[in-house]
């Protein structure tokens, strides 16, 4: 029997829910990109703090933060609010959320072990609203309707935001830091970079919060665990890790997530220590105080803005733009092929471009700008496909074991989310050590290659792993489709009278 096609309320969700669904990941990415791009080298080059007591406090409390997820998720689960289940959080951890980010770059007066210690306090809490707020979050998603295709659609409109929130990181945190920093002096550096850092990160706290509290008012649930369905913790753990599709997303996650946290946390340093970047202007670098001051304000402001954007900005920004386009793109690419293939070969692409870094010569900046265009860009919608396959795997759950723990299987995810960027955030910094790096300083050879591995071979190895999991997670597009058309005739079963309304 071929598969009913959905209803047309199954297909479309208001766009106004889309775009607010979508500006929770903003909100998230916010810190979330801010603490892969910049949290390392915020430590290491701006705090003073040795990057292997950052490297052990990072895989200390991401494994230690990880753990609390399927808790969370489990929680979520049982919770019955008029809002639904996951929804609430969003209103009730948002601002101690915004709180965390803030306080992870205060960095008050200490002592080298203080700064440690308050570095494992702060992180550590802030680890734990990111769980409290995006587990329920992420689970929204498989809720937000029962249409796998509306689900991809949500998915697609999430990445664009988050990848949004990513490019006014990359955009945002360098020219903010120098102007909130007090500007450069004659050598280039910023004058109060620890200054810089607090203030800006209290501007996005803010954002932050007031973005999480748009998402909760403009969103629904709709998808509801079966009639009579019973808490059973030990049942619901055990049917988690006998579903082998959840089981491929996992490692495909945990991998992902590496590979990204290793790529943008070495970024930074292959452009100041590699590539040789000062900080000084890029663009409009011909616009000297006397010619600013003859343009018109807008003009001025223009022109100020884009000239505080070092080379390691843009080549960030440019691929956080290219990977929002391509979440863009990913409602057209998901009409024309499965997910899981098109997932497999876009991360392929990915991991081609990573390498081809090894071989593109250090000074060629316009060429390496065009090799992560076009990784960035496939690197988008296989970010968006992943997070809609979650939810594929959330009805496979229910569909076979007749048990739907939404929040539990996205929990999973962001412990996947939490051993990738502690994976990362362990690596980096270790990789760091052990070829020599001496922040703030002239770089020997082995320190160089160190670097050039971080950002080039050994984040496109990971990829590669991802691709792997991905080629055999096993939800085609027919048995999704076969999948949801069972599901839709139990749940009419059970609620005849709903079916008739």
């Amino acid at each position: 029997m071929q598969p009913q096609k959905p209803s047309p309320d199954e297909e479309h969700l208001p766009t106004r829910e889309y775009v607010g669904y979508a500006l929770g990941d903003t909100a998230s990415n916010l810190f979330f990109q801010t603490f892969g791009i910049f949290l390392t080298y915020f430590y290491t080059d701006v705090w003073g703090i040795a990057p292997a007591a950052i490297g052990t406090m990072f895989l200390v409390v991401r494994l230690f933060d990880a753990s609390a997820d399927p808790l969370i998720g489990m929680m979520a689960d049982r919770t019955q609010t008029r809002w639904g289940k996951f929804r609430p959080y969003l209103l009730w951890f948002a601002v101690p959320y915004g709180l965390g980010g803030y306080l992870l770059f205060a960095s008050p007066e200490l002592s080298a072990g203080g700064k440690v210690t308050y570095a494992y306090v702060t992180y550590g809490f802030m680890m734990l609203m990111y769980s409290f707020i995006n587990v329920p979050y992420s689970s929204m998603l498989g809720v937000i309707s029962p249409s796998p295709r509306t689900r991809t659609r949500a998915s697609a409109f999430r990445f664009v935001g988050a990848f949004g929130g990513g490019l006014a990181v990359s955009l945002l945190v360098r020219p903010f830091v120098q102007w909130l920093g007090d500007g450069l002096d004659e050598k280039g550096k910023i004058i109060h970079e620890l200054k810089g850092f607090q203030l800006t990160m209290a501007i996005f706290a803010v954002v932050s919060v007031v973005l999480f509290l748009i998402s909760f008012a403009t969103t629904k649930e709709r998808v509801t665990p079966p009639p009579g369905q019973k808490a059973d913790v030990v049942g619901e753990l055990s049917e988690l890790f006998r579903n082998f599709p959840w089981l491929m997303m996992l490692l495909a996650a945990i991998f992902s997530l590496t590979f990204i946290g290793l790529r943008n946390g070495s970024a930074i340093y292959y452009y100041k220590y590699v590539f040789g970047d000062t900080g000084k202007p890029v663009l409009f670098s011909s616009y000297d105080a006397t010619r600013l001051a003859q343009l018109p304000d807008f003009s001025r402001l223009f022109v100020g803005a884009f000239q505080k954007l070092d080379h390691a900005s843009i080549f960030i920004a440019s691929g956080m733009f290219c990977q929002m386009l391509g979440s863009f793109c990913l409602s057209f690419f998901a009409r024309i092929a499965d997910k899981r293939i098109l997932s497999v070969l876009l991360t392929f692409c990915t991991a081609v471009s990573y390498i081809s870094f090894a071989f593109i010569p250090t000074d060629n900046y316009g060429l390496q700008l065009a090799a992560n265009a076009f990784g960035s860009f496939c690197l988008g919608p296989t970010s968006a496909l992943v997070w809609a396959m979650y939810a594929d795997v959330a009805d496979y759950g229910e569909w076979k074991f007749g048990r739907r723990s939404t929040g539990l299987v996205y929990a999973a995810s962001l412990f996947a989310i939490k051993t990738g960027t502690a994976a990362a955030g362990f690596l980096l910094p270790w990789v760091l050590a052990i070829y020599g790096y001496a922040a703030n300083m002239k770089q020997s050879d082995d320190a160089i290659q160190g670097i050039v591995l971080s950002f080039t071979l050994f984040p496109a190895a990971f990829a590669v792993l991802k691709g792997v999991m991905l080629w055999l997670y096993p939800l085609s597009k027919a048995k999704v489709n076969q999948i949801e058309a069972d599901l839709k005739a139990r749940r009419a079963a059970a609620t005849p009278a709903a079916a008739q309304t």
